[in-house]
């Protein structure tokens, strides 16, 4: 492909989802030469939110397909989900945006599957309001999987060379540890395997960061890291997948931020999610690795106590575009190999 099209979801009218979607299509011409940037939402929201960054709501074109999109800069071309969006108070959980934004990931999931698009980017959905609407989803990445029908997926945090896979994300954390099972566990770290021979790293090291403190230290800490997490290494070590640990994770991730990994499996969530934010900030990114289309999002959240003030930050979305459109063009091996991993577990 020449520039890759994306489906650039607005989230929660209610947050800086469009805020943010409006300063990043409006102040980014440069990124137009990367891809072809569809925003899918509500083109009233949109035009709210380019006039609260200072721009001419006019400059919003509502079209029917992306494909018709001509990509022209200093315009914000919309493709409008069901009926127009009654105007919602800004910062506030709202059953009516709750609704749109879940909405918004269906359509955008129905434009990939018809070749609409290349891939999607999401600004940030708010939970409680999804789910108020009815739409119990954990988050984005469990709702693309049900869309695209896959069951080996990973939420992956990145920045730079830098890949966080997740074992589990949104579930608590008693949860998360009855979720780390030898399934699971092999599950992904074929997935990240086959994810770093897609990008033509096959020699790479998948590190593993231990569940219990110290890894278990020899099970004083916990037995799951030495009869779970160990076992799942060896497994996949077998059927080629560079893989290593369980490592005590306070030493795998400082060491990983250094470069010694660039692929990296945590246990759950804030394992992960708490050092990759106070290290990168909004120079990180969320890719969901395991669907048939890439798909990066911002890595922070709706930000109602901000919205509608003109100050949110656009940056983790403009960076989430980029990644899109690289990774697009060969995503289909990254696709490819990921089937052929959740196979081989399958056999």
């Amino acid at each position: 492909m020449d520039k890759p099209t994306l489906a650039v979801t607005i989230g929660d009218v209610a947050g800086i989802g469009p805020e943010i979607t409006a300063k990043a299509l409006l102040g980014h011409d440069d990124l137009r030469a990367e891809c072809v940037p569809v925003v899918v939402g509500d083109v009233g929201a949109v035009r709210r939110a380019v006039q609260a960054v200072g721009g001419d709501p006019a400059v919003v074109r509502p079209i029917d397909d992306p494909r018709a999109a001509t990509n022209e800069p200093g315009t914000v071309e919309v493709v409008q989900v069901g009926d127009p969006m009654p105007e919602v108070p800004l910062g506030r959980l709202s059953e009516v945006a709750g609704d749109g934004s879940y909405r918004f990931v269906v359509a955008a999931c129905d434009l990939a599957k018809s070749g609409a698009v290349d891939g999607i980017v999401t600004a940030p959905l708010n939970k409680a309001a999804m789910h108020s609407a009815g739409h119990a989803w954990p988050g984005h990445t469990e709702l693309l999987a049900h869309e695209f029908g896959v069951e080996n997926f990973s939420l992956v945090l990145s920045a730079g060379d830098l890949y966080l896979f997740h074992l589990t994300t949104h579930v608590s954390l008693r949860q998360a540890i009855e979720a780390v099972t030898p399934e699971r566990t092999q599950a992904v770290l074929r997935l990240a395997g086959a994810f770093t021979r897609a990008l033509g790293k096959p020699d790479a090291e998948v590190a593993l960061a231990g569940l219990n403190p110290h890894a278990g230290e020899n099970r004083i800490f916990g037995d799951e890291d030495a009869d779970v997490l160990a076992p799942a290494v060896e497994a996949v070590r077998a059927d080629g997948v560079n893989a290593v640990g369980p490592l005590p994770a306070d030493a795998l991730i400082p060491a990983a931020v250094k470069g010694k990994y660039e692929m990296v499996v945590v246990c759950y969530h804030d394992q992960g999610h708490a050092p990759f934010k106070a290290v990168y900030g909004d120079d990180g990114v969320n890719i969901t690795v395991g669907l048939p289309v890439v798909r990066v999002s911002v890595d922070h959240g709706t930000a109602f106590d901000i919205a509608g003030q003109g100050i949110a930050r656009e940056g983790s979305l403009v960076l989430s575009c980029r990644r899109a459109a690289a990774l697009a063009r060969g995503w289909d091996q990254v696709w490819q190999t990921a089937q052929a991993s959740a196979a081989q577990l399958g056999a």
